[in-house]
């Protein structure tokens, strides 16, 4: 008996590094001190010295169910940018820099070259946002897990100066809120996703004329990146009151979490399209307008708060960065909480 008889294959390990280095290599920061295979990440903090009082901020998170459809679909390469962006953009939300980014796989058997085209997929999200993958783990889990499924989860660090720190304390009435548009569903309400529509390779290629692409290819469309777009707002000389990601829980829970007491978020839903990808779910699942806009983001990534005189120099930093947004609507005086009209 040895290791690879009890389903833990060394070699297969060994060669799934070996074909990931490359893309390792692209994410590399001058800061990232050492080689690829160390026992631990290391960065050189010395940039701090130039901040007043640089306070660190992380971010952990994974893909959620959403690593079913890239099972269905046998596509492995963009899941990793989910997973990315659900930290990076937690930490860009604060109004900080992604430094690093660590990914952990867990599978029921290591096919290197999966394993290498999902890690592709998380060096590619750290090029978006500009952090260094400093390290991961791949596990074997025989037994535990099906032989062809795997779960992928990361961990960001970055660093704010702390008089940039984005809080929310100094909103108040009166201030604007600008939507940014998200890609798609980005990487929440897939256990309701998967409800509504069958998770088999044919439903997945369906084409779908209101969404010009299959179903799969809407579903599985990776999480946008905010990193680069809310640093070019910031070096437009625009001051971020509040910055809400508009993750699980969609609108009516993640908004509240950039409001003090004492404000409410108005939000006009004429102001912009709904993709279609949201309208067919809502169709096809029967899903009422309130539980589509607590569980999706309906179309917004990201929701900034700002004075309403820098509104207009915040959209158009943000669409010089390539992005699309809208002005969703204000803060009103009242109890905090969001109200649709």
């Amino acid at each position: 008996m040895d290791y690879k008889k009890a389903g833990v294959d060394i070699e297969a390990g060994y060669k799934s590094v070996e074909l990931m280095k490359k893309h390792v290599k692209e994410t590399m920061r001058p800061e990232v001190l050492g080689g690829i295979g160390g026992f631990a990440g290391a960065f050189d903090m010395s940039m701090i010295k130039d901040m007043e009082e640089p306070v660190l901020l992380s971010g952990t998170d994974g893909c959620g169910t959403k690593v079913k459809l890239a099972f269905v679909m046998n596509k492995h390469d963009t899941i990793g940018i989910d997973c990315v962006a659900m930290c990076v953009n937690d930490i860009a939300c604060s109004g900080g820099e992604p430094l690093f980014f660590l990914d952990y796989i867990a599978c029921g058997k290591n096919y290197p070259e999966k394993i290498a085209t999902i890690v592709s997929g998380v060096a590619e999200g750290c090029k978006q946002s500009g952090a260094a993958l400093v390290g991961g783990e791949t596990a074997e889990h025989p037994g535990l897990m099906p032989e062809d499924d795997y779960d992928l989860a990361g961990f960001a660090v970055g660093v704010v100066d702390r008089k940039d720190l984005i809080t929310g304390e100094n909103i108040q009435p009166g201030d604007v809120l600008i939507g940014i548009a998200s890609s798609g569903v980005h990487s929440n309400g897939f256990s309701l996703v998967r409800k509504v529509f069958e998770m088999t390779e044919a439903s997945l290629n369906t084409y779908y004329e209101e969404l010009g692409k299959t179903l799969g290819e809407a579903l599985l469309a990776p999480t946008r990146i905010y990193v680069k777009a809310l640093k070019s707002v910031k070096e437009a000389g625009v001051t971020i009151k509040g910055c809400s990601h508009i993750t699980g829980g969609g609108f009516y829970e993640n908004i509240p979490r950039m409001l003090p007491d004492g404000v409410k978020a108005v939000i006009y839903k004429d102001r912009y399209e709904v993709p279609a990808i949201f309208k067919l779910l809502a169709k096809e699942g029967d899903i009422a307008e309130e539980m589509m806009y607590n569980t999706f983001n309906m179309g917004i990534g990201m929701v900034l708060a700002i004075d309403p005189a820098d509104a207009d120099r915040t959209m158009k930093a943000l669409e010089a960065a390539g992005e699309t947004c809208y002005r969703l609507g204000e803060v009103e005086a009242g109890e905090k909480g969001v109200e649709l009209c």
